[in-house]
């Protein structure tokens, strides 16, 4: 925590530093309706070639020409103002403006937001979908209105999905025994202990060697992460099960975002759902394509885990639900369940 704190610091000195030469010389101050051009700072780790990015240069388009020059945008992709972590943390502080971390991290400030990470929560994208711009998504962004930071919006970093050198992925008793890379996440690890797997805890940055070397046999991440860091080069096997879906938080410091009119609040927020929509057909496109490319170019043999393989996986998975539905509460595992009839 103390390597946060320093590193937020930091961040606020080079921020700082980039608005006393940015271009116009404005002031952020008036809200961005007295004058002088109010510029937001949007931070993210996505590379720019994926579908955050792209749509993202959209919505700094549409906003600085609606706004006539009262809003400026600027996107710092790749992690160039910290990871997942410092930039939540950044934005909490009003040291950034804007950024897009995984939902994952938000645990640090509510721990309900660890639901959205629970293994066939969601039958389908759709469904995920329409529950984060409802009820979930409107429950969960309440819990950290309290720490700074207002949520305008969820985009979609993709399905995950999982790929084997040992054999395809079609049920529970599949993953027995299977030496199973998993992110640093309680309940990843639990999710694959459950059904009876090993889960080894590594970095992203290691996985590619760890297959390689054999020291895992098998890895999970959307089809587009999979293809785009060449992991069929060590897999076998692609088994498109869809276990998670996941969410990045496109949040706004409150304190910055009531600093604005009420004309530009509405202006983000209605332009925040244009990029939504956009950046997730974008990411389903991208990774409908990655799933095939998986199969031609990465040769990988390919199988798609029916409704009835999913509904299997998620049975077995109960003993893991019953674990958490303490720590998360049975009301919003039952919200959750209602977007999936």
């Amino acid at each position: 925590m103390k390597k946060s704190k320093l590193f937020v610091l930091a961040m606020t000195a080079m921020i700082s530093i980039g608005a006393l030469t940015g271009c116009g010389g404005g002031s952020d101050k008036g809200g961005g309706s007295k004058g002088s051009a109010v510029t937001l700072k949007i931070g993210h780790v996505e590379p720019e070639d994926r579908s955050t990015h792209k749509a993202l240069l959209n919505f700094k388009k549409n906003v600085e020409e609606k706004s006539k020059g009262r809003l400026k945008i600027e996107i710092y992709p790749n992690g160039a103002l910290g990871g997942d972590v410092q930039l939540m943390e950044a934005v909490a502080t009003g040291s950034l403006d804007m950024a897009l971390p995984s939902t994952s991290v938000l645990t640090t400030y509510s721990d309900e937001f660890g639901i959205l990470d629970m293994p066939y929560l969601f039958k389908d994208a759709k469904s995920a979908f329409a529950a984060m711009d409802g009820d979930v998504g409107k429950q969960l962004s309440e819990k950290i209105k309290s720490k700074g930071i207002d949520i305008l919006g969820y985009t979609y970093n993709g399905p995950r999905s999982t790929t084997s050198k040992v054999k395809p992925i079609e049920k529970p008793e599949d993953l027995k025994g299977l030496k199973m890379r998993v992110m640093e996440s309680p309940i990843f690890i639990d999710y694959y202990k459950t059904l009876g797997a090993n889960p080894t805890p590594m970095s992203f940055t290691e996985l590619y060697t760890g297959l390689q070397q054999g020291t895992v046999e098998a890895q999970e991440n959307p089809p587009s992460l999979t293809f785009a860091n060449k992991f069929y080069e060590v897999q076998k096997y692609s088994s498109i099960d869809e276990h998670v879906h996941n969410f990045l938080a496109f949040m706004i410091n409150d304190a910055k975002f009531k600093s604005l009119s009420a004309d530009d609040q509405k202006l983000l927020q209605e332009e925040t759902k244009k990029y939504v929509d956009e950046q997730r057909k974008m990411e389903l496109k991208d990774n409908e394509k990655a799933i095939k490319d998986l199969e031609t170019i990465g040769k990988l043999q390919t199988n798609v885990l029916t409704a009835d393989q999913k509904a299997a996986m998620r049975k077995a998975l109960q003993p893991m639900y019953d674990k958490y539905e303490a720590k998360f509460g049975k009301a919003m595992f039952d919200l959750c369940e209602k977007y999936n009839k």
